[in-house]
C-alpha cells in the first residue's frame, strides 16, 4: 500500500467507501469541513470539536459546500498541493457575487445584465427579475419580484427569463447535459422531471472553457435556454450534484479514483525568507 495519505472532504459515506476499496493508499475522510493547518510547507486536517491532527496530507478531494468554509479553501489553495478540483478554481467560484464576477468575463453566454443592491436596501424595477443571495445555491437564497424588493443581505439582481432550464456537468473530460425540473419557475437537479438531454455543442464548449480557465475538473453550468433558442448563463457551481444520476456518480467515482492513483507531483520546496 502507498504511504500517501489522501483527504477526502465532503463525499458521503457510500462515495468514501467505494474509494477506500478501489484505491491503494490510507485514506482520511471529512463530512464536514476540517480544520486546516500549512506548517513547514505541509498540510495538516482535523475534525472540528478535536485538536487531533492528521497528516502531512498528500492529496485532498474536496466536494462539499459548508457554512464558512472559505477560510479553508484559501489555505488549500496556499498550500498549493494537489486538489481535486483545484483549490484555486474553489476559492474563485466559492463566493456567489464574485464568481459571477469573473464567470461574466469568461463565459460566451453570461451577458444578462446583473445588478446588485446591498444588504438592508431597497431595490427597484419594472423588469420581472430574480434577487439570489447567500451562498448555498441549490435553489436555496432566491426570490422572484417585480417592482420593490428589500435586501437582508448583499444581493444579485437579474432579469428573469422564461425559458428551459439546462445544466452542463463536467466530470474532467466527459461531459453530460441535463434538463432541470421543478413545479415553478424553481428548477432542480433534484425533481423528477429532471433528465439527461442531447449535448448542446455550443454549450459544450462554453463549458470546456469555463472548465479549463477556472481548473475545475468538476463543475457545472445552469443556463436557461429563452424562447428565441439563446442560452443565458444563469451560474457556475463549483461543487455540482455528482451523486443524483448513476452515470454522473460512476464518472465521477472513476475520475477520483484514477486521480489519486497518480503519483504525486513533486512541488520544489521554496526558500524560506526575503529575497
Amino acid at each position: 500500500m502507498s504511504h500517501e495519505l489522501v483527504g477526502l472532504i465532503g463525499l458521503d459515506r457510500e462515495e468514501v467507501t467505494e474509494l477506500k476499496a478501489r484505491v491503494e493508499c490510507r485514506l482520511v475522510s471529512f463530512d464536514m469541513m476540517p480544520k486546516v493547518q500549512l506548517r513547514d510547507q505541509h498540510l495538516y486536517l482535523a475534525r472540528f470539536g478535536t485538536w487531533d491532527w492528521v497528516g502531512p496530507v498528500t492529496k485532498v478531494v474536496f466536494h462539499g459546500i459548508f457554512e464558512d468554509d472559505l477560510p479553508g479553501i484559501a489555505a488549500l489553495a496556499l498550500w498549493g498541493g494537489q486538489c481535486l478540483p483545484s483549490a484555486s478554481g474553489l476559492l474563485d467560484c466559492r463566493p456567489r457575487i464574485a464568481n459571477m464576477a469573473r464567470v461574466r468575463r469568461v463565459s460566451r453566454f453570461a451577458t444578462l445584465p446583473r445588478s446588485y443592491t446591498d444588504a438592508e436596501t431597497t431595490f427597484r424595477t419594472d423588469t420581472p427579475s430574480v434577487a439570489k443571495w447567500g451562498e448555498w445555491h441549490c435553489g436555496v437564497g432566491k426570490e422572484r419580484f417585480t417592482g420593490e424588493w428589500t435586501a437582508q443581505e448583499p444581493s444579485l439582481i437579474e432579469p428573469f427569463i422564461e425559458g428551459e432550464a439546462v445544466r452542463v456537468t463536467a466530470i474532467g473530460d466527459t461531459l453530460f447535459q441535463l434538463r432541470l425540473g421543478g413545479d415553478d419557475w424553481k428548477k432542480s437537479i433534484h425533481h423528477a422531471g429532471a433528465d439527461f438531454v442531447p449535448l448542446n455543442s455550443d454549450l459544450a464548449a462554453d463549458m470546456r472553457h469555463l472548465r479549463d480557465h477556472f481548473d475545475l475538473a468538476v463543475c457545472a453550468a445552469d443556463y436557461i435556454i429563452a424562447a428565441d433558442g439563446n442560452p443565458h448563463l444563469l451560474e457556475l457551481n463549483h461543487v455540482p450534484n455528482v451523486t443524483q444520476f448513476p452515470a454522473i456518480r460512476s464518472a465521477y467515482l472513476d475520475l477520483a479514483a484514477q486521480w489519486i492513483a497518480e503519483p504525486p507531483a513533486v512541488s520544489p520546496v521554496l526558500p524560506i525568507g526575503h529575497f
